[in-house]
């Protein structure tokens, strides 16, 4: 049976706290991973195959290997600003264990030869702002943050700065742009922020969940480690689950743990014994699943094979009453709040999507409508500037499996499930350039 590694001490009474942390294997790793030299801790990280936990999936041994070795000013970025509709696992990691957090921060930032680390979080997470704040205190108070960590010569300052609600600042380069003061809007890729990030200078950006692995690998081995989840997806993985399901929640599994397991044993079935119609299996930016396809394991090489992504491991499961032509109207009104407004096809597109689902929703029109919205969508994809745009596109045409569903509702002029439409509030619009974002 697995045992828990990411969330092994999250149930337990003040896990928050440095003293259970530190009672329960906590800041084990840091001392022997200050013992190491940087080159050997990035071909650690290497071999054990960890990929990033905030939905690329990159594999972080080798983007350590990115950061020049040359003696000059560079940045660790924690990225802790989870937006992701259906996502939540980043906000229970840090409201649960944030010095497991901590520890790997400190670890990533020594072999890269970073000595200033920001944690930039979401500014909803209230209670996470003040645990973030509270850990980072009580860090520097026992010498793991600060001058000479633990008698050594490496030294790390760490702050914590909140958003400003916006989805777009959870895209490593809009969220160097607002933690510079700026309009948080994505930059223009290449260069890479492990070239040119926060200050123009080289800069490493992880996710919440990727650098929880860290302290892990350190004190238990990249064979450990790799043994664990596939061959190509190695590794524990937190997955959120939410919908229609008995137990919400989230379930930390090896990688490669199959969907229909997670979503039958661990989070209980869907409640009134009704079937599964469509899964949602990484978020709302991840093509979405039909109930035929259940049997696929959770892992990133299995979902790209079926045509859909791993993102952040958040699975949103629907049942056979959910009409997929609002699920595809809600995910586009949330791509169109949140656009930055920087480019035109997705300050625009994004929009338009929303009024022809309205409309399709609504049951107006003709199949026109629908041929007007596979146009949309297909014109806009690879035209953006930033992954937002195509992952409206990801998204919209994985509901496009439920073709047959948008035809009855032109057709009948109505939902045919006998679901009321309910008409959402207008979307704000936007000046070319303009953003509805203010900067952290």
């Amino acid at each position: 049976m697995f045992e828990p590694v990411l969330l092994k001490r999250a149930s337990l009474p003040r896990s928050e706290t440095i003293e259970v942390y530190m009672a329960n294997g906590g800041y084990q790793a840091l001392p022997k991973a200050l013992e190491m030299k940087p080159a050997e801790l990035i071909d650690l990280v290497k071999r054990s195959k960890l990929r990033g936990r905030g939905g690329a999936g990159f594999p972080t041994g080798l983007k350590w290997g990115f950061m020049t070795p040359e003696n000059v000013t560079k940045y660790l970025c924690v990225n802790t600003d989870e937006g992701e509709p259906g996502t939540f696992k980043d906000r229970e990691l840090v409201e649960k264990d944030p010095h497991q957090i901590i520890e790997g921060a400190i670890i990533a930032a020594y072999a890269v030869g970073a000595q200033r680390a920001f944690v930039y979080i979401r500014g909803e997470f209230f209670l996470g702002v003040k645990r973030w704040i509270k850990a980072i205190a009580d860090a520097y108070a026992r010498g793991f943050l600060g001058k000479n960590i633990l008698g050594t010569s490496y030294s790390l300052d760490m702050s914590v700065h909140r958003g400003a609600g916006a989805y777009i600042c959870g895209e490593e380069t809009a969220m160097i742009e607002s933690l510079e003061g700026k309009r948080g809007e994505p930059r223009l890729k290449p260069p890479y922020p492990a070239q040119i990030g926060y200050l123009r200078q080289p800069t490493l950006v992880h996710n919440v969940e990727t650098l929880a692995n860290v302290p892990h690998i350190v004190n238990r081995g990249a064979e450990w480690y790799a043994s664990i989840g596939t061959e190509q997806s190695t590794g524990p993985k937190v997955f959120c689950v939410s919908g229609h399901v008995f137990r919400r929640g989230v379930y930390e599994l090896p990688m490669g743990t199959p969907l229909h397991e997670i979503i039958y044993t661990h989070a209980g079935g869907v409640p009134g014994g009704k079937k599964v119609k469509a899964v949602i299996p990484g978020g709302a930016s991840t093509p979405l699943l039909t109930g035929d396809e259940l049997d696929v394991t959770m892992d990133f090489e299995s979902l790209a094979a079926v045509g859909s992504a791993l993102g952040t491991g958040a699975i949103i499961v629907m049942d056979e009453d959910t009409c997929i032509v609002d699920v595809a109207r809600r995910t586009a009104r949330f791509f169109a709040h949140e656009s930055c407004g920087r480019c035109t096809p997705c300050r625009v597109g994004t929009q338009q999507a929303v009024r022809l689902l309205e409309r399709i929703e609504a049951g107006e029109g003709d199949s026109r409508l629908i041929d007007q919205l596979v146009d949309l969508v297909d014109g806009m994809a690879g035209k953006t500037f930033c992954p937002m745009g195509d992952a409206l596109v990801a998204a919209l045409r994985g509901t496009f499996k439920f073709m047959e569903e948008f035809h009855a509702h032109v057709a009948l002029k109505r939902c045919p499930l006998g679901l009321p439409y309910q008409e959402g509030a207008p979307i704000r619009e936007k000046a070319p350039g303009a953003s509805t974002h203010a900067a952290a």
